[in-house]
């Protein structure tokens, strides 16, 4: 397969964007060297298969959610108190819809991987991973709750963020993101 780095990020780019835009069953070789600005053929030179262009656009995906390092300063510094979670959880919130169309193609990834179990396997794991990472660094932290807080945390959240890129309009009369995450913080940690 090519080996251009810059190459395979910007076709995994664009391979994002279709799955936001026209979803997993829009996501062709050829949609994708469109969408990237590429000659026809430029996908399947980087990807032996659909699959194998799934599996890495998974991976991708949560390199394009990470916070910067910003984000994680503020995470840690203030007092350990429901205030301090619920800007950290506000922050969260909107990192995640500022990336919406990332965060839409993920659904989009795991709507596919009810399909195709290595994909589900691979995004399973991932998303253990990460929230054994959220669980641990929360005990650190000494905010308040535990292992329940941080999972229904981010049951809940994920839900808003899910609600607010489809149907924003549901929630519209609720009051804002903010009001909503520090409704759910105070729910679920207050």
């Amino acid at each position: 397969m090519a080996g251009n780095p810059e190459r395979r990020i910007a076709l995994l780019e664009a391979a994002v964007e279709v799955l936001a835009t026209d979803g997993a069953r829009g996501l062709t070789f050829r949609t994708v060297d469109g969408r990237a600005k590429v000659p026809v053929g430029t996908t399947s030179n980087y990807f032996a298969s659909r699959d194998e262009l799934l599996m890495q656009v998974g991976a991708h995906v949560y390199l394009r959610f990470a916070p910067d390092p910003e984000e994680l300063r503020q995470a840690t510094t203030g007092p350990a108190d429901l205030g301090q979670l619920t800007a950290i959880m506000r922050r969260v919130v909107a990192r995640l819809l500022d990336r919406g169309t990332v965060y839409l193609a993920l659904l989009e990834l795991r709507l596919e991987a009810t399909r195709r179990p290595a994909l589900r396997e691979m995004l399973t794991r991932r998303v253990r991973e990460d929230l054994e990472f959220n669980v641990s660094s929360h005990a650190a932290s000494g905010l308040p709750g535990d292992r329940e807080t941080v999972i229904l945390l981010y049951l809940a959240l994920a839900g808003l963020v899910i609600e607010q890129l489809t149907l924003p309009g549901v929630l519209a009369d609720d009051g804002s993101v903010d009001d909503l995450v520090a409704r759910v913080v105070r729910a679920v940690a207050g």
